[in-house]
């Protein structure tokens, strides 16, 4: 038994935030359709280099655990195809900008007339209401706008992305929060509802402590590098041969840190003995730290800070976290049989269920590879459906 096993999923949407829920909800037991352009598909399957197998790594990483169905959603037989699915299905997903499904007939008045059981989650840049809703949405305008960007990067320079779309990734998960939120609440009431998620809401609750700060003190968040606003030395520093991190979280930690490093002065000097000296002197304990760190290489380093308890790093290539030897043990790369590139690599699933874990039980689906046999599932004939693929709807 799968934790959401039984449940099945409409996937209207296409490129990142919305197929990363869909996918969360995939990996969790949910049996997902995926509805995709007839040939052409979701936008994310031309987004090579790279790519194996005719497929690209972006497409792969996102779409494992659905079943693709190619429909023309501007013709009449591919809305029907669209309503017929969403009747017997508990939450439909869609990433159109807003007013976009409702203009296609296929809007939450429209599906809930259908079916009032269902869950319709919208994943859009700016919401469903608000001056800005309108607007198409892109992760890179969320963290701008959102002030991400303001806050990432050197403290001289321009602003930064962050190198993920962490925008998307992160409305995606919001977006699985709320769609599991109202099927548990459908459960009690019986009626379903429309779930609002939006790339700019997410990048705001996100900031979490930076914004209780700037909402607190009404001073604007500035960036500060590797640095940590509240905590220092929370960052990252040099040694011999690179760089490491490493987060001196209190007091305690910050006076055995001074003796590893052979610095027990530090740990009365009244610039540095206790974390509000230490953030509003940063400028001044930043150099001195970082000769004192420049001193040894990173694997030196690290064995001594973690035997006093304190947390710390070291700054690793992507390549090298993908092939950690924890990473291995906690299932976080896995592989599938996909029919055209063989045996693909994939980044695993972070959720560790006791009882019901995650299962990766389809490889991410060629386009339209299960058209057929979903339309066969909601009643089209043989003769239908040839006659729905001579005219285009499919």
């Amino acid at each position: 038994m799968l934790a959401l096993e039984g449940i099945r999923v409409l996937d209207l949407s296409r490129v990142l935030a919305a197929p990363f829920c869909t996918m969360i909800l995939g990996d969790l037991g949910a049996d997902v359709i995926k509805v995709e352009r007839p040939g052409l598909g979701d936008d994310t399957r031309s987004w090579d280099p790279p790519s194996v197998g005719g497929e690209s790594a972006y497409f792969l990483c996102i779409n494992r655990n659905k079943r693709s169905i190619t429909v023309n959603l501007k013709s009449d037989g591919g809305k029907e195809i669209v309503r017929r699915l969403a009747s017997g299905c508990d939450a439909v997903v869609e990433n159109f900008r807003a007013g976009v499904l409702d203009s296609l007939g296929l809007g939450y008045d429209e599906l809930r007339r259908l079916n009032p059981r269902l869950v319709l989650c919208s994943l859009t840049g700016y919401g469903q209401t608000g001056p800005f809703s309108s607007r198409p949405g892109y992760d890179l305008l969320a963290q701008a706008e959102g002030g991400l960007m303001s806050i990432t990067g050197p403290k001289e320079g321009e602003p930064h992305k962050v190198g993920a779309s962490l925008a998307d990734i992160i409305t995606g998960l919001f977006a699985a929060i709320g769609i599991l939120g109202a099927l548990r609440e459908r459960d009690v009431s019986g009626e379903g509802q429309h779930v609002d998620v939006c790339l700019l809401d997410s990048v705001l609750a996100a900031l979490s402590n930076v914004a209780s700060n700037a909402l607190i003190s009404g001073q604007t968040p500035r960036r500060y590098g590797n640095e940590h606003p509240n905590i220092v030395p929370y960052q990252s520093v040099p040694t011999s041969d690179g760089y490491m991190m490493m987060a001196v979280g209190n007091d305690q930690q910050w006076a055995r840190f001074c003796r590893i490093i052979a610095k027990e002065e530090w740990i009365l000097d009244s610039r540095f003995a206790t974390n509000p000296q230490r953030v509003r002197n940063r400028d001044v304990l930043r150099p001195l730290l970082n000769e004192v760190t420049a001193t040894r290489p990173t694997e030196e380093w690290l064995p001594l800070l973690r035997s006093a308890g304190i947390p710390c790093g070291p700054v690793n290539t992507v390549d090298q976290s993908l092939s950690l030897l924890h990473s291995k043990a906690r299932e976080m790369v896995i592989t599938m049989v996909h029919p055209t590139a063989g045996e693909i690599p994939l980044v695993g699933s972070p959720l560790k269920l006791g009882r019901t874990p995650v299962s990766f039980r389809h490889h991410p689906p060629l386009l339209g590879e299960h058209t057929d046999e979903i339309l066969g599932e909601v009643g089209y004939s043989h003769e239908e459906i040839g006659e729905l693929r001579a005219g285009g709807c499919i």
